[in-house]
């Protein structure tokens, strides 16, 4: 069997994927997440907090909300039904924290949740912080004329 005739009988063989509605799926998804998060803001905004504040709380109750969905493993079960959906950047990033800590908390605080926390979420947080000061030291360079 050639490679050609491989591959047209694995595209044969495979079940079709249901873009359509995967697509659907993850953008209902998406926009209710975004959606907790502005009754989150609001709520935050209602109760006194200025907007600057309002949004940093919102941030970190999305955060946490992420977090424990992860930790109970429910996370992954909405995942699996939305798809994209549920890489709205923050509670996507905050999933790519805590899911490694979670699966290697068996080897122990150092070597399992802290040496394997950041396996996934390390490159960007490395590439975001590196990105930042090249960008603060051009913009820093060019106000200096």
């Amino acid at each position: 069997m050639t490679d050609k005739e491989y591959a047209r009988l694995v595209g044969e063989l495979s079940p079709r994927s249901p873009c359509l509605k995967n697509c659907a799926w993850a953008f209902c998804v998406g926009g209710l997440i975004c959606v907790i998060g502005q009754l989150f803001l609001d709520g935050f905004q209602a109760l006194g907090l200025d907007k600057k504040d309002a949004a940093t709380a919102m941030c970190m109750s999305l955060i946490a909300l992420s977090g424990l969905l992860t930790g109970l493993s429910l996370y992954d079960d909405i995942a699996k039904h939305a798809g994209a959906g549920t890489l709205v950047p923050i509670t996507g990033f905050a999933n790519a924290v805590v899911a490694p800590a979670v699966e290697f908390k068996t080897e122990g605080f150092i070597l399992g949740v802290g040496a394997k926390m950041f396996t996934i979420a390390g490159p960007v947080i490395v590439y975001g912080t590196v990105a930042s000061v090249v960008y603060g030291v051009i913009y820093w360079a060019t106000t200096l004329f």
